[in-house]
């Protein structure tokens, strides 16, 4: 991580420290039903607190558009952060103005405050000056926790990181070690295992990685428009035809980059999408003509995982079937825990990330196995597909 500033160059202690972190999380009866991303920001709260440093939390949820909206505050958050914590939690009904800054005035070093949704103000997502200039005076230091957001030029992301010494917390530092491990100072060979249902929604992260990996597993929906592409027929399958070309120049690229393109050669199709619908494997030169592909074959599950032997280095986004539905889950599942295996043998670094992703790798059962889980999104993707991240690049030295 020499390339960026972490915590480590940080001095907390006495300081007022603005920590942006990811608190955008699943709630029902504004309940919190999933607190895996506030776990992730715990390390860094904990530093800063134990330094002797005042954490005061900035965060965002859901999309108000600039509007106070009672169902988006993030109030029902703190009783979650003060149990896993272990200690009280402030809030204040503002992140920036009265309320914030009194809230702030009345904490003592080593204590914790979280301010009100700072997408309750339209200067945040327009990265506005005065409201980026009412969030600074707030804090002495910055420290963003937050890659989830970092693919965003916001005011609490981005701006902020411009008018107060600025720093990565830890498990933004997680992050990017992991993402550099795996693209940027890879061990090689290096797969990647892109699935998922279309490949317009894809198309830069293909073009990114051809240029960067020496094998591309390609599965999912988006596998049937590159085998359309090359003159199989697909049947009923989900398949972008009008993207053939397409497929054809993300191939063309991969030659001429020395990626090995790895398709499926077999599928198991079925006659209705549906789980547990009567299913058949087929070879993709004989999918039948009023059937489905819903998942790779077994040939296919066997040259994937012959190509994860191979490399030293896996990044993984989308699954490679319809894994949400038995038995259409099998070569999702069989690859992840080959992955997951190989990982925890010592052969294989390997980060995976993307909503459908973690889904089917804790399905699978092979999550904690893997090297680095990301459950940053867009973020994620968007690293993948090779862009700079404005909220990362804030971070750097020099």
């Amino acid at each position: 991580m020499t390339a960026f500033r972490t915590l480590d160059s940080a001095e907390v202690k006495g300081k007022r420290v603005l920590i942006r972190v990811d608190l955008n999380v699943p709630m029902n009866d504004r309940v919190v039903t999933d607190d895996t991303r506030i776990r992730a920001i715990l390390p860094t709260v904990n530093e800063v607190t134990k330094k002797g440093g005042k954490a005061i939390l900035l965060a965002h949820f859901g999309r108000p558009k600039g509007e106070r909206v009672s169902d988006m505050s993030l109030a029902p958050v703190v009783p979650v952060l003060q149990t896993l914590l272990g200690k009280p939690v402030a809030f204040a009904n503002d992140c920036i103005g009265n309320d914030a800054a009194s809230a702030i005035a009345r904490m003592s070093d080593g204590d914790v405050l979280l301010l009100e949704n700072t997408r309750f103000h339209k200067g945040e997502e327009k990265n506005d000056p005065i409201f980026v200039a009412a969030l600074a005076e707030l804090g002495d230091i910055y420290v963003d926790d937050a890659f989830s957001a970092a693919h965003r030029a916001h005011a609490s992301t981005e701006g902020i990181a411009r008018q107060l010494p600025a720093f990565a917390g830890r498990s933004m530092q997680s992050e990017l070690e992991a993402l550099e491990k795996a693209l940027t100072a890879p061990r090689r060979p290096v797969i990647a295992v892109v699935g998922g249902a279309k490949v317009s929604s894809k198309i830069e992260l293909l073009n990114n990685l051809v240029t960067k990996v020496d094998a591309l597993v390609i599965g999912g929906g988006m596998a049937n428009t590159f085998l359309n592409a090359q003159g199989y027929n697909v049947g009923k399958s989900l398949c972008e035809h009008e993207l053939a070309d397409t497929a054809r120049r993300i191939l063309a690229t991969a030659a001429d980059s020395g990626c090995a393109i790895i398709l499926p050669v077999d599928a198991v199709v079925a006659w209705r999408f549906e789980a547990r619908a009567p299913s058949q494997a087929y070879a993709v030169d004989s999918i039948p003509a009023d059937a489905m592909i819903l998942d790779i074959g077994p040939h296919s599950i066997e040259r994937v995982k012959s190509a994860i032997d191979d490399a030293a280095t896996l990044v993984w986004n989308g699954p490679l079937g319809a894994f949400e539905m038995e038995p259409f889950d099998r070569g999702t599942l069989a690859a992840a825990q080959h992955a997951a295996a190989r990982t925890r043998d010592g052969h294989l670094l390997s980060v995976a990330g993307g909503g459908d992703t973690v889904a089917a790798l804790n399905a699978a059962g092979a999550a904690d196995d893997f090297s680095y889980i990301s459950t940053a999104g867009g973020a994620f993707l968007e690293w993948l597909e090779g862009k700079q991240l404005p909220g990362v690049e804030v971070l750097r030295r020099g």
